[in-house]
């Protein structure tokens, strides 16, 4: 009798568990930690409906502070206190800084640059990075068109090209508690160092003006914390200005940009086969310093693909030709010929 109580037990544990895990699929919360500079660490679940006071009134008791002395601070913004949590491009195991504010004669005698009431998170104020100072004049309102849109290459989990995600970190100490002074305004200010200078409000900054170290992640895997990294595809855009396929002449709407003065386009389909076909007649161009890479396909001068990931977009197995390829003792030919009907 006792086996049978026991057997309906164990089923009736079963659906009580069930229904436990259904409730919090419903609740749809984030879980995030939240680093101090001390290097304190404390985990909790946030709803994306919250706003950041909510999330200040939740984690001050566990830093051991008042809500109003806590700063909270993302992708290099200190964000208001108005800021919904779906708005800031979290994602599970995001890292959220909070630090503690700093009285307000300290605040005035800082350089201007570092928000004392907070911002907007920088996915909703990035203007997109291949936009040029005159369209950005004639573009004031930043909408979902021209928003800036990342791709990457993630090799650390997905293996393949993915939407990307912007962050930055003080370059001094590479803490994550570092609010910009001016948000990047092109392609330059993300990839070359020492561009954008930021307030770091590490222990070990302690405030002071440093430059800031932007670097992309996945936004298709978890977090794996700040060392998680992707490896930018800053050719590969969104087609905003409707540009037709140097090859197809289809209007797509993301596509590779060349980096000729041009900036001749393609559809990622027409990339392709244009990568295929040079790979199958070893027509890749062996350069000392970027390795075998492809020119425009116009024959443009100086526009050679510097970051050779973009031929990750290949298949597999082309990926692996690819790389065999380039071992020691391989040899290509190289030809430029005129803009054909399609890639000749």
């Amino acid at each position: 009798m006792s086996f049978i109580f026991a057997f309906f037990r164990s089923i009736l544990d079963r659906i009580l568990n069930m229904f436990s895990s259904g409730t919090q699929s419903i609740k749809n919360t984030l879980n995030i930690y939240i680093k101090t500079n001390t290097g304190k660490s404390v985990n909790v679940d946030l709803d994306p409906k919250m706003d950041i006071k909510n999330v200040k009134e939740l984690v001050a008791p566990k830093l051991g502070m008042q809500p109003q002395e806590v700063k909270i601070i993302f992708a290099g913004k200190e964000l208001l206190d108005t800021t919904i949590i779906a708005d800031c491009d979290l994602g599970d195991q995001s890292i959220l800084h909070a630090v503690r504010s700093k009285p307000i004669g300290i605040l005035s005698m800082q350089s201007a640059g570092s928000p004392s009431e907070g911002s907007m998170p920088m996915c909703e104020t990035l203007v997109d990075l291949q936009l040029t100072l005159q369209e950005r004049e004639d573009n004031k309102t930043v909408n979902e068109k021209n928003k800036a849109h990342f791709y990457v290459y993630c090799g650390s989990s997905c293996h393949g090209m993915k939407a990307g995600k912007l962050r930055v970190r003080c370059g001094h100490c590479k803490s994550g508690a570092v609010t910009v002074a001016r948000d990047p305004c092109c392609w330059e200010d993300v990839l070359t160092p020492d561009r954008v200078e930021g307030h770091c409000e590490s222990t070990q900054c302690n405030g002071q003006l440093r430059f800031c170290q932007f670097y992309f992640r996945c936004a298709d895997h978890i977090s794996q914390g700040e060392e998680d990294e992707a490896v930018a595809l800053y050719l590969i855009k969104n087609n905003i200005k409707e540009v037709p396929c140097l090859a197809c002449t289809d209007v797509s709407n993301t596509v590779l940009v060349f980096p000729c003065s041009e900036g001749h386009v393609t559809c990622l389909d027409c990339f392709r086969q244009y990568c295929s076909s040079r790979l199958r007649e070893r027509r890749f161009h062996s350069d000392k310093n970027l390795g075998y890479t492809l020119p425009c396909p116009a024959g443009c001068d100086n526009s050679f693909i510097e970051e050779t990931h973009h031929f990750r977009l290949l298949s597999e197995e082309e990926v692996r030709s690819y790389i065999y390829l380039k071992k020691p003792g391989t040899h290509f030919k190289f030809t430029v010929c005129a803009i054909p009907a399609f890639w000749c």
